[in-house]
């Protein structure tokens, strides 16, 4: 059985390519003992606040197509 990459276990469900989150910059198979739980922690790389250059939440459920900052892959 092929195990995923970690960085499709721990992507977000949108496209935005300014979108940033913890998950991202740990390179570490994942432990299946430990159950698998978004911490929360996004931000915008064009701000590098929690809000995009549009002053909305940056998140993976509201970073997507729809907003004028979006940025599609």
């Amino acid at each position: 059985m092929a195990i995923p990459s970690t960085s499709a276990l721990y992507a977000p469900r949108t496209c935005c390519t300014s979108l940033r989150w913890k998950g991202m910059f740990i390179d570490a198979a994942p432990d299946p003992s430990i159950p698998h739980t978004r911490d929360g922690l996004f931000w915008c790389s064009r701000t590098m606040t929690c809000l995009g250059p549009d002053g909305r939440v940056a998140d993976d459920t509201r970073c997507c197509a729809g907003r004028s900052c979006f940025d599609p892959l």
